[in-house]
């Protein structure tokens, strides 16, 4: 029987999921990653760290399923988006790759977005700090020696596939967030690298996510127990590819997903751009389609981040939480911890409590967090509605659709139905695996990536509603008095 893989190079750990051709799972495999935060604002990881996991992960599956990679067909790959991977002429990695929720780059992306209005319609959004193009303006003025030996600029999976087949290919939904593609056209954008420094041979091959990109090298299938003539399919960024797996293909498919960062992604059959709202208008993963999203830095990593500091573990405090929940906190919490983009573009912002008195628990500060992340995912909603586009409803996905609790304070907040459906933390790295499958088999999209069973439909409960609406307000109010002490802090 013929089996696929998909490989997610997340930003907090790589995940490899083996899935037959029923589509069920066979195995899964994570192996966790660190962040290096030199400096303020900065974030990054080395590239080799990224393939030494997927390594790592690659023996756990010959551990749990020996003999099974003897029948992958297919390798799909999904990963972070619009981090910096700088290559020299030897394709060896010439610094650490400069992080999506790295914001150094704040003041080249000001001056990119001053000096070329006319590139945000054609590349899907203004220039900001966490995308790929404004890091290397950075790289210039900052580290002009090595801007000066950068052979080849690529994305965090495609770096993956590099060791994989030796090839340098990217596919269009990752491209899309670079800030150098020509979304409408599907092809680089010669003015967008040229605003740069840049050139078309500084870029990898392009790609739709569902078509072959190379095969593995031998040596490489020889380690892993794989056949020799296994494919790497073009893949996908992370919120197409957890679109894929989620069958969020076709025009008007919504959903949020609450993984370490937070999107709002909504699939159209055109290209339709509306940078002034902050919103990201994207090539999705499949041919002939687009996707508009609100894009957050800060998702379920901040329930990770309050359990962290609180010592203790994420389930107990959800189950307390939600045992003493009687109705929207009157504290309220900014989960800017790493900035924000979508609505704000704001790398300055942090994370604030407010409305702290002697009588605060624990679980007043976990619920504040849960609806500061709601809150944030209200904006979010609004952003999409100066886009044009209305949210009717939206399906939960990543690791924090596992809580109950947390889709009902999203429904609340945003004022719609929210889905949660049978396993839908596997995430970016089924919807990889199902592009694998396309790669190889040449099926209509619409036949492989089909959504999941539906766990429970979530439906907003008035009374809340209009309590929770009010405290969205406050949280919006909150951040605009606090926006000039921000950017003075640092």
């Amino acid at each position: 029987m013929p089996h696929y893989l998909g490989i997610d190079v997340g930003t907090s750990a790589v995940k490899s999921i083996l899935v037959d051709e029923r589509q069920a799972t066979i195995a899964e495999a994570d192996i966790p990653l660190q962040i290096s935060r030199p400096y303020d604002l900065w974030s990054e990881q080395h590239p080799d760290a990224w393939w030494q996991a997927v390594q790592a992960a690659m023996d756990q599956l010959r551990m749990k399923v020996p003999g099974i990679l003897a029948d992958v067909r297919g390798i799909g790959l999904s990963g972070q988006m619009h981090g910096a991977v700088l290559l020299a002429s030897d394709n060896t990695p010439l610094r650490p790759a400069i992080l999506w929720n790295d914001g150094r780059s704040f003041r080249e992306a000001q001056e990119l977005g001053a000096r070329h209005p006319e590139l945000a319609p054609i590349t899907g959004v203004i220039p900001m700090p966490g995308f790929t193009a404004p890091k290397l303006l950075w790289l210039a003025r900052h580290e002009p020696e090595t801007f000066r030996c950068v052979s080849k600029v690529i994305l965090p999976k495609d770096y993956i596939r590099l060791k994989l087949t030796g090839d340098l290919v990217t596919d269009m939904s990752d491209a899309a967030g670079t800030w150098w593609l020509d979304e409408a056209r599907r092809d680089w954008s010669d003015e967008a690298l040229a605003a740069t420094g840049l050139r078309c041979d500084h870029m990898a091959s392009l790609v739709e996510g569902s078509q072959a990109s190379g095969t593995v090298r031998a040596e490489i299938a020889r380690r892993w127990g794989l056949r020799p003539d296994v494919v790497v399919a073009g893949g996908a960024g992370d919120a197409a590819a957890g679109a894929v797996g989620l069958g969020a293909i076709e025009d008007g498919s919504a959903f949020i997903s609450l993984g370490t960062s937070g999107q709002l992604f909504v699939t159209t059959e055109t290209f339709s751009p509306t940078p002034e709202a902050v919103v990201h208008s994207f090539c999705h993963a499949v041919p002939g389609r687009w996707f508009q999203m609100a894009a957050m830095l800060n998702g379920a990593s901040c329930l990770s981040w309050a359990a962290h500091l609180l010592k203790r573990d994420i389930g107990e405090l959800l189950r307390e939480t939600e045992a003493a929940y009687k109705g929207p906190s009157s504290l309220l919490f900014l989960p800017y911890l790493m900035g924000e983009r979508t609505p704000h573009n704001d790398p300055y912002a942090r994370g604030v409590f407010f409305g702290l008195t002697p009588e605060t628990r624990q679980t007043d500060l976990v619920q504040a967090v849960l609806e500061g992340v709601a809150f944030s995912f209200a904006d979010a909603k609004r952003a999409l509605a100066q886009a044009g586009t209305a949210l009717t409803h939206a399906g939960l996905i990543g690791g924090g659709s596992k809580s109950a609790f947390w889709a009902r304070t999203f429904a609340n907040a945003l004022n719609v139905p929210i889905v949660r459906y049978r396993g839908s933390d596997k995430g970016p790295a089924f919807g990889a695996a199902r592009l694998a499958r396309l790669a190889i088999t040449g099926e209509a999209p619409d036949k492989v990536c089909t959504p999941p069973d539906v766990l429970e439909t979530i439906a907003p409960e008035n009374p809340l509603v209009d309590l929770y609406e009010a405290q969205v307000e406050a949280f919006r109010n909150l951040y605009q008095a606090l926006k000039p002490e921000f950017a003075r802090a640092l």
